[in-house]
């Protein structure tokens, strides 16, 4: 099979991240609008939005750049040597830089000023150990999908998303560049730029933790 140019696959990272972070900033702005103070309900419709539009891009996606949309999963498809390091870091260059202007587009379409940063608090051990947990499951949710069923990977991905969501403290944000761009919005979904760092390592542990436990329990056939 031929490899896919870099341009396209770094096209297709770019435009998951733009649509991947715009809905789950948008869909917290819309769902704090409409659900009258209601954190509970608020959250149920970030849920449902984000664990959609999960498996409508990794559908789409998925057979052009893998559809990672997350540095943590990049940086380990790197480490298995799955893809060179350098095209793992311009992969994480378009993670991060279309998915701030994902954010950025939520704010303009809600009228919202484009430029901000978050006010909401989210630190603690509880709230790291949340995410070391969130971004554990979900590498080996990808992992173990891909060895054994892969066209499951979309719905596998998005359904672990939206149990996360409820039973992580963190709410599983369980992606670092998704992390630095909830910081740039003063929402429902934000984060504060302050407690950023070590949700980002939190999540790199929990990452490189599962990549290790996937090496013993999903081997390569022989």
């Amino acid at each position: 099979m031929t490899r896919i140019p870099l341009a396209r696959r770094l096209a297709a990272e770019g435009i998951g991240a733009f649509f991947l972070f715009a809905c789950v900033i948008g869909s917290g702005i819309m769902a704090q609008n409409l659900s009258g103070g209601n954190d509970a309900v608020a959250l149920l419709a970030n849920t449902v939005a984000t664990g959609a539009i999960l498996f409508v891009l990794i559908t789409m996606l998925g057979p052009i750049s893998g559809a990672h949309m997350n540095p943590a999963v990049s940086l380990v498809a790197a480490s298995r040597r799955e893809m060179p390091w350098t095209e793992a870091a311009a992969y994480i260059a378009f993670q991060l830089g279309f998915g701030i202007l994902g954010a950025w587009a939520a704010h303009l379409m809600f009228d919202l000023p484009t430029l901000q940063l978050s006010a909401r608090a989210r630190t603690g051990i509880g709230q790291w150990t949340g995410e070391a947990i969130a971004t554990f499951g979900l590498i080996l949710t990808i992992l173990g999908t891909v060895r054994h069923r892969p066209a499951w990977v979309p719905a596998s991905v998005a359904l672990y998303i939206t149990a996360a969501y409820w039973f992580t403290s963190s709410t599983s944000f369980a992606n670092p560049a998704i992390t630095v761009a909830r910081s740039l919005s003063d929402t429902f979904a934000g984060i504060a730029p302050h407690d950023v760092p070590l949700f980002v390592v939190a999540q790199f542990m929990g990452a490189g933790l599962a990549a290790f436990v996937a090496r013993w329990l999903f081997p390569p056939v022989s």
